[in-house]
């Protein structure tokens, strides 16, 4: 995202900063936010940072932390120097560095949960880890060892996909213009994928079986690019009422029903991706939070070059003359949230090994 900021795992085989994987605890790296986004703990927020195309340092709000209600917030940081501008006392944070330049091919008893598409079992990690790479879905992987308790479990090679797709919150609020950027999507084998596949809705439908998953969608079009881009979205359904996107699970059946409001779809799995959907300006719609910075511009097409313009913007909010605070009108929020492969909940777990592909790591 937009879809360039998959290329954000490269920077782990080519940043030249030193390696440092100390924890601070109790220090905040004052100031120099990109960006915040909720996690769980210091480690996942370390792996987010280094996910994360530019930022090379954070710090964590604990759940010890009692000043506000800030606490398992993670501050993505980056300065041009490379270090923190100003380090400060202050009790219940946590702060450390991105791993971009250190060797994180893997992490042992560490689980990536959820995500799953694919398992089998495999002699070793080395060849589960294999097996992510030249799978082009593959992000990251799990790979049970000889020791793990269930025996039945062992040697099990699982992998995983997170999509790049912009996830965002959306409300409607008056005198405020949003859209996204209108860079084109790019893809590894986009040369092999069928060039003329257009979006096929399906006006008043709601598919009623079960969901994997229900997320803020900006459009039915916004929601028919997550559907194709998750690898267990049989179909899809979209409430423009709320702005809900809900992912359909059932491979077996599909029945509908009549229903306003709704717009139903399928996915599509082997075309390039029909990008007019992020031609699209939503008028009294808030693209809420996320924010990278803010810049007073006239009109809302002027944020939307900004957007495109700048590589980290993926999409943007503009406040027309029509808001409702005078003294932040004309703003034009640019934005930006994660969406490189990114496992969905981080866990210990002994005598699991689990990693990225290294696909992009010139050396598989």
């Amino acid at each position: 995202i937009t879809y360039q900021i998959l290329l954000g795992l490269l920077a782990l085989c080519s940043l030249s900063f030193e390696c440092n994987q100390q924890f601070l605890e109790n220090i905040d790296f004052q100031g120099t936010d990109i960006m915040f986004v909720e996690s769980p703990d210091a480690e996942h927020c370390q792996m987010i940072c280094t996910q994360h195309p530019t930022c090379l340092f954070f710090t964590f709000v604990r759940p010890d932390w009692t000043q506000d209600t800030r606490d398992f917030s993670c501050y993505l940081k980056s300065t041009p120097t490379g270090t923190p501008n100003v380090q400060t006392l202050l009790l219940g944070v946590t702060s450390g560095y991105s791993l971009k330049s250190c060797d994180t091919s893997q992490c042992t008893n560490t689980d990536f949960l959820g995500a799953d598409y694919k398992t089998f079992f495999t002699a070793d990690y080395e060849e589960c880890q294999r097996a992510c790479t030249y799978d082009p879905n593959c992000q990251f992987f799990t790979f049970i060892n000889e020791l793990f308790t269930q025996q039945n479990m062992r040697y099990k090679c699982h992998l995983k996909f997170s999509w790049p797709v912009p996830r965002l919150k959306v409300k409607r609020f008056q005198g405020v213009v949003s859209g996204f950027s209108h860079r084109i999507p790019t893809h590894a084998s986009l040369s092999l994928l069928h060039a003329d596949c257009r979006i096929k809705l399906l006006p008043n439908t709601h598919f009623t079986v079960s969901n994997v998953l229900i997320m803020d969608a900006a459009s039915p079009e916004h929601c028919h690019a997550f559907c194709s881009a998750h690898l267990l979205c049989a179909a899809f359904s979209y409430s423009s009422e709320d702005f809900k996107c809900y992912l359909k699970t059932n491979w077996d059946y599909l029945p509908s029903e009549a229903k306003d409001g709704f717009t139903s779809g399928l996915p599509m799995r082997f075309c390039q991706p029909d990008s007019r959907w992020l031609q699209t300006q939503f008028e009294g719609v808030d693209f809420l939070g996320s924010d990278i910075r803010f810049e007073l511009m006239d009109d809302p097409d002027s944020c939307q070059r900004t957007c495109t313009e700048d590589p980290h913007c993926q999409f943007y909010t503009y406040l027309t003359e029509d808001f409702d605070s005078s003294s932040r009108r004309r703003r034009c929020y640019v934005k930006s949230t994660i969406t490189m492969p990114a496992p969905p909940e981080v866990a210990k777990l002994d005598n699991a090994v689990s990693g990225f592909s290294r696909r992009n790591c010139g050396s598989v």
